[in-house]
């Protein structure tokens, strides 16, 4: 059963915040007008309606602030001003007590953590909703750092989790607005983000992919630092990883005081993003300052150090095709391509005129193109583009929604280190030139190098198949006749249902001859 003492509160906040008054607005009925009057008071509301919304969540607790940057990724459902103010919210709460965390350690690893690290630091580095991290140092002198999952997050999770189903519900059937909206979606989105986070393993794998993904090539590794699983202290509420140290990327004064370049800054975050969606189809969709730092020491300076892997995004071969064509298509101003590329890739209706497409993704692209390079945002493109498809009821895949919000974060992160950050510029010549390696020489040898290893299984085994094949009886003719036996069945039974209709009708013409005449 639903928890009514959290439902009363989550009343109370939203008449606090005037939360009724934002639901009724958005509903085009007389009475939904009337009753929006009552609540009044015949008074509006002082603070915007995406500031109340947003301090309203925060006063909910943790659990409605992660729903609210989740929710603040589908621009293409919300309005704007909303998105915005639920971008802001801090994912900050106070830290549970240590003895709890250690306790947490010694069930997860079998040993207290003082057995376990030669240094375990109680007081907490960090606290957000879901887990705390603290410093620690392992026996061999590696430092390291330690995140412990919060007790009882299953079931407040669970609880909440509920009642937002609920709500999620009511606003479904409250009009039309409400079904665009599609809540109960977003809620069954932000479920699965939630478990994702609430799984440390799956976090430390992440990591480890991304890890390997950026280590095992120089120039890569000169882009982004990773940290290192510490496996044999990972469980499901725990993960250890080694520790990284640098400044937050959105300490600009700091980084220009360690004489860090920060407009080769800029580009290598555009380089990096481009090189995991497209190159990997791997990327991490949570880079927000706070999880991105950059390397102050020596032998490391200016290199990016990815934290906090518990959301990332994946990527189809189909998917990176897509898009790099796409991106290609808006850079050369292709709209035509651009809709054919909508309508192959089966996200549009087949009945969907390739013209009228056009008309709109031009109606979108062409006023950016007229301005100066460094004031256009891929980002807002894409966004855009997305609030266009729905007029043409295409259904936006999840992944494409986790990238246009961390193409919107990097593009954010880039202006700030470098405001003539040309973003198109600096993206351009990198998909020309992985598309070439996708459809050229290059990308046809990798293909075939990839596909060597099941051919070798293969192409020993095409004589025996294809002797096989020509040593087949033919059976055509049999074939033949069974097809012509069934077609003169098939004859015989519709002759014999035209002869039960006939007598059915003639029967029943008598019944009713008999009746008239009585």
């Amino acid at each position: 059963m639903f928890s009514f003492s959290r439902l009363f509160t989550i009343l109370l906040v939203a008449f606090r915040y005037r939360l009724d008054e934002l639901v009724l607005s958005s509903i085009r009925h007389p009475w939904a007008f009337r009753l929006l009057r009552i609540v009044r008071l015949g008074r509006a509301p002082r603070l915007p309606r995406g500031v109340r919304l947003r301090l309203a969540l925060e006063s909910l607790g943790p659990i409605f602030v992660k729903f609210g940057q989740v929710l603040s990724t589908r621009r293409d459902l919300i309005p704007l001003d909303i998105a915005e103010q639920l971008a802001l919210l801090q994912d900050r709460v106070p830290p549970f007590p240590s003895e709890v965390a250690a306790a947490t350690i010694h069930k997860a690893l079998g040993a207290p953590p003082q057995e376990l690290f030669k240094r375990f630091d109680m007081q907490p580095i960090a606290s957000a909703s879901i887990a705390q991290v603290h410093f620690a140092e392992l026996h061999d002198g590696r430092e390291v750092a330690v995140k412990v999952l919060r007790p009882g997050m299953h079931e407040v999770i669970y609880k909440d989790l509920r009642l937002m189903r609920a709500l999620a519900g009511l606003i479904e059937h409250l009009g039309p607005d409400g079904r665009r909206l599609k809540p109960r979606e977003v809620v069954a989105e932000f479920d699965k983000y939630l478990n994702d986070e609430l799984d440390l393993i799956r976090e430390a794998s992440n990591c480890s992919q991304l890890r390997r993904n950026f280590s095992l090539v120089k120039e890569r590794a000169e882009l982004l630092i990773v940290p290192e699983v510490i496996w044999e202290y990972c469980a499901s509420s725990v993960f250890t990883m080694e520790r990284m140290k640098g400044i937050p990327i959105n300490q600009i004064d700091r980084l220009r005081a360690a004489n860090v370049d920060l407009k080769d800054l800029a580009r290598k975050g555009v380089e990096i993003f481009f090189t995991q969606v497209f190159a990997d189809g791997f990327f991490h969709a949570d880079m927000h300052p706070g999880n991105i730092y950059v390397s102050d020491a020596p032998d490391t300076l200016g290199r990016y150090i990815a934290l906090d892997f518990g959301i990332v995004g994946s990527l189809s071969e189909f998917d990176k095709n897509y898009l790099a064509q796409n991106f290609l298509a808006f850079f050369r101003r292709d709209y035509r391509r651009v809709a054919q590329l909508h309508i192959e890739s089966g996200w549009v209706p087949p009945q969907t005129r390739e013209e009228e497409l056009e008309g709109a993704v031009r109606a979108v692209c062409e006023p950016y193109f007229d301005r100066p390079l460094s004031e256009i945002s891929l980002g807002q493109v894409l966004l855009r583009l997305f609030q266009t498809s729905r007029r043409f009821n295409v259904e936006i895949q999840p992944q494409l929604v986790l990238l246009q919000k961390t193409l919107l974060n990097v593009e954010g992160m880039g202006r700030d280190l470098d405001p003539e950050l040309d973003l198109w510029d600096t993206a351009k010549p990198y998909l020309e030139k992985w598309m070439y390696q996708r459809v050229g020489p290059s990308g046809f040898y990798q293909r075939l190098r990839q596909e060597a290893g099941q051919w070798a299984q293969i192409l020993p085994q095409l004589p025996r198949l294809v002797y096989a094949n020509l040593d087949r009886p033919d059976t055509r003719q049999t074939l033949n006749q069974e097809l012509r036996l069934l077609r003169q069945s098939q004859q015989q039974t519709n002759r014999l249902l035209t002869v039960l209709c006939a007598v059915l009708a003639v029967a029943l013409g008598i019944a009713i001859w008999a009746l008239a005449g009585r």
